[in-house]
């Protein structure tokens, strides 16, 4: 069924609260329909063929909180639905096998999608399992019920995030692997300058059991660029997704730690910086790229047209399948992320709102199947599609969730209080350093 477009008068008033709330609803049906029944595992994509993302499977554990103050899905089933994927991860075999789902209490990036073990020759990620974590966690704190069902999920939430040894993960360096492989050991990239990590040191940090040291926050401090760019002087980082992951979970408004002190900022106000720097890099449009302006912006990682290369108006341009885009820096080819603008709406709404009004009006699926397609390029034509150019094919599992969760944080504030209850949120916060705000 074609969808249809908006009409000037839907545009002019888009989004109202209803838009958003419809926006939620459509965006978080992904979680509902993409996971197995049998296990609860969410895939990676909309792709038949594609496993289980462990970090889908976290942002999807984070967004049962909203179905539930939304109505979607009632307290007590949503409850069981937290506690069946819950006891699917403690479960899953972790050791050294290449086989096994995770390892020293981390998970494997990708696992089958009815397995649960390892898939590809990917990496046990210990970015994608503090996303993992964070959406286990944010269950815990959510239900706090005197319930059988409420009390496991609980149970297993903290049991599943205890094990997890986040000293091994240094591999004896003062700052955090990006992973491990069985056979190979450690990737040698660390999480260093600032960028989502920020998350994974907090949940590191907070372990009562296995716990990260302190200077290795100060060390992943000591890697950070503050820059001036087009009049704005922030903490930089490209892709607009390394200034939002970790604000999903975090209200991060007031709080400092000494960098932030030093600066006379905060990572919320940063965001911001952040937020308006990649319009602005859109209206000065350096590469001239199609469509790029005020109301057309936000470079992420994200799918792209592949890697190819088109003259295009008489200029050789070079483009790229799925990589982290940023601005403005680079690299870019023209591909414009709507989810990763929808998920910077607490922090400039004012040019969020505008940005999505004309957005809505693309053809990028803003209704259904799952809210806003992930990325399109108006650069790179494309004569069989409706709208003349690429978009992606796919709804990816990892892009659903800051739209439904930083759309909520905008409304109500919820995903922030529950993890105000989060102990190991705020231990690790406050080893950090952090102060101010509502600590």
């Amino acid at each position: 069924m074609t969808e249809k477009l908006p009409t000037d008068d839907d545009l002019h008033r888009l989004p109202t609260d209803d838009d958003l709330d419809r926006l939620q609803s459509t965006t978080v049906m992904y979680y509902l329909h993409e996971t197995n029944p049998d296990n609860g595992l969410v895939r990676d994509k909309t792709d038949p063929a594609a496993p289980c993302s462990i970090a889908a499977v976290g942002l999807s554990l984070a967004t049962i909180p909203v179905v539930v103050e939304r109505g979607v899905v009632i307290r007590k089933f949503a409850a069981k639905l937290a506690r069946r994927q819950l006891r699917t991860l403690l479960d899953l075999p972790q050791g050294p096998e290449p086989d096994a789902a995770g390892y020293k209490g981390f998970f494997y990036h990708f696992l089958d999608i009815e397995t649960g073990r390892r898939v590809w020759d990917c990496e046990l990620s210990t970015l994608d399992s503090a996303f993992l974590f964070a959406g286990m966690l944010t269950c815990a704190a959510y239900f706090d019920a005197d319930t059988a069902d409420e009390a496991e999920v609980r149970r297993l939430a903290h049991t599943l995030y205890r094990r997890a040894d986040w000293d091994w993960a240094r591999d004896d360096g003062p700052t955090l692997s990006h992973g491990w492989r069985p056979g190979t050991g450690f990737i040698p990239h660390r999480y260093e300058g600032y960028d989502e990590g920020l998350l994974l040191y907090l949940l590191g940090l907070g372990s009562p059991t296995h716990p990260l040291p302190p200077e290795s926050y100060a060390a992943y401090c000591a890697t950070y660029r503050w820059k001036e760019i087009y009049g704005r002087e922030l903490l930089y980082s490209g892709p607009l997704f390394t200034h939002q992951l970790s604000h999903l979970w975090v209200d991060f408004r007031g709080l400092r730690d000494a960098f932030m002190r030093e600066h006379g900022s905060d990572y919320f106000a940063n965001s911001r910086q952040a937020t308006l720097v990649q319009q602005a890099y859109a209206v000065h449009n350096p590469l001239e790229f199609v469509g790029y302006g005020e109301h057309c912006w936000g470079f992420t990682a994200c799918d792209g047209p592949g890697w190819v290369k088109r003259v295009v108006n008489g200029i050789e341009r070079q483009f790229f399948d799925y990589t982290a885009r940023g601005a403005p820096f680079g690299p870019d080819d023209g591909t414009v992320a709507p989810w990763v603008v929808v998920a910077s709406l607490p922090f400039a709404p004012e040019i969020v709102i505008p940005t999505v009004r004309h957005l809505a009006g693309l053809h990028l699926g803003m209704i259904k199947p799952y809210g806003f397609k992930p990325s399109f390029n108006q650069t790179f034509a494309v004569e069989d599609n409706p709208t003349g150019w690429w978009v992606t094919p796919y709804h990816f599992g990892i892009d659903q969730g800051p739209v439904v969760l930083m759309i909520e944080n905008y409304r109500t504030g919820l995903i922030w209080d529950i993890m105000r209850r989060c102990p190991y949120i705020v231990a690790g916060l406050r080893r950090a350093g952090f102060t101010g705000g509502w600590l």
